[in-house]
């Protein structure tokens, strides 16, 4: 990875970002909140397609975030099985992306793309719950459940640090503050979102591919399907602007790094060596390091294969100047940001609980 940009945005005190971020809502709020009152799902139910029972009956469904006027769209991702890691001959492999073992995984659906700033700031300004105070809107039994879920402290700066906002990924946050994201997006929604696994990441990556990436292996093309270093001028990128994998996906490769549920273990293949694996997941027991995916808009192409597997770092709180630092942000990862998914099959509350709260705090 190259070096991030520098801490260079000006310091702002919590109260000046609140206050902007009230501002906003406030001269927007009573027109938008009205029109999300009538024409917005008050139930899980009203969302178009969001409902299977059998992979067959699964489609593309567009989530609504109610009283936000923000939407993302979801794909599904269909079962089977899949080699994960890379062969020993692929150019640019590391050693923890072996040994190559069979993976089981079942139907889920997927984000089409990176969480956006303009999803994600309406769970962490509470936009949703001001749009309705201000528009006289009583919450709906799923909003009463989002509105208690624990929110992070409002950020110290600007975490886009100046590369952009409406429609590009969010980023700096901790794996923590991802799984809360994924709690609230399930109390508002009545569906149930988490974050992906290693083995469903690089499944969904691959879409039937065993190319290091998913258009081949030949990274001269990888500038029509991902921003790297290569080509991204400094900077991440609004979702969804290079060609998408072979089952719909975009930015699976570059833009931004995403989180999974794992803890990153570098030889955790190992233990599933000539076996099929049923999409087993390394519970985090540790804040450090947790697994991520997929490069970003600062790595070389070696980075962004379908395999590449890096763990996070205690350095990517360098430049927090908290005491203590933020359990929420990561001042020093621009370049990590995550995406959702949605199993079909939805687990237990007790299995619910072990993914919202995986052993570690960040």
């Amino acid at each position: 990875m190259h070096s991030v940009l520098a801490l260079a945005a000006p310091v702002q005190t919590r109260a000046f970002l609140w206050a902007a971020a009230l501002a906003c809502v406030a001269v927007c709020a009573p027109t938008a909140a009205a029109r999300a009152a009538e024409t917005l799902p008050k139930s899980p139910d009203e969302i178009k397609n969001a409902e299977a029972t059998t992979e067959a009956e699964m489609k593309p469904y567009t989530e609504v975030l109610a009283n936000a006027e923000v939407s993302f769209d979801m794909v599904p991702i269909p079962g089977g099985k899949f080699l994960m890691g890379s062969p020993e001959t692929e150019a640019g492999r590391n050693e923890d992306e072996g040994p190559q073992h069979e993976v089981e995984i079942a139907p889920f659906w997927m984000g089409k793309c990176e969480v956006t700033w303009d999803e994600y700031e309406v769970w962490t300004f509470a936009i949703d719950i001001q749009r309705r105070e201000l528009a006289k809107v009583e919450p709906t039994e799923h909003e009463k459940r989002a509105d208690a879920v624990t929110r992070p402290t409002k950020p110290y700066t600007d975490m886009t640090f100046g590369m952009g906002k409406e429609g590009y990924p969010a980023i700096c946050m901790t794996q923590l503050a991802a799984r809360a994201y994924c709690d609230w997006l399930t109390a508002k929604t009545g569906r149930y979102y988490r974050l992906p696994t290693e083995a469903e990441w690089e499944y969904a990556c691959r879409a039937g591919t065993k190319t290091a990436y998913s258009f081949g292996d030949d990274p001269a093309e990888l500038d029509e399907y991902a921003w790297s270093f290569d080509n991204c001028e400094d900077a991440y990128h609004k979702v969804g602007l290079k060609k998408p994998n072979p089952w719909g996906l975009h930015d699976m490769h570059g833009n931004v790094a995403e989180w999974v549920l794992d803890q990153y273990i570098p030889d955790y293949y190992a233990q599933f060596a000539g076996k099929v694996s049923k999409n087993d997941w390394a519970i985090p027991t540790k804040i450090y390091p947790l697994a991520v995916r997929g490069g970003s808009w600062d790595d070389d192409p070696p980075a962004l294969r379908s395999a590449a597997r890096r763990g996070s770092n205690k350095d990517w709180k360098q430049q927090d100047p908290q005491l203590p630092q933020s359990i929420w942000y990561f001042t020093d990862a621009l370049f990590l940001g995550f995406r959702v998914v949605r199993p079909l099959v939805p687990p237990s509350a007790e299995e619910q609980a072990k993914v919202w709260n995986a052993g570690v705090r960040e």
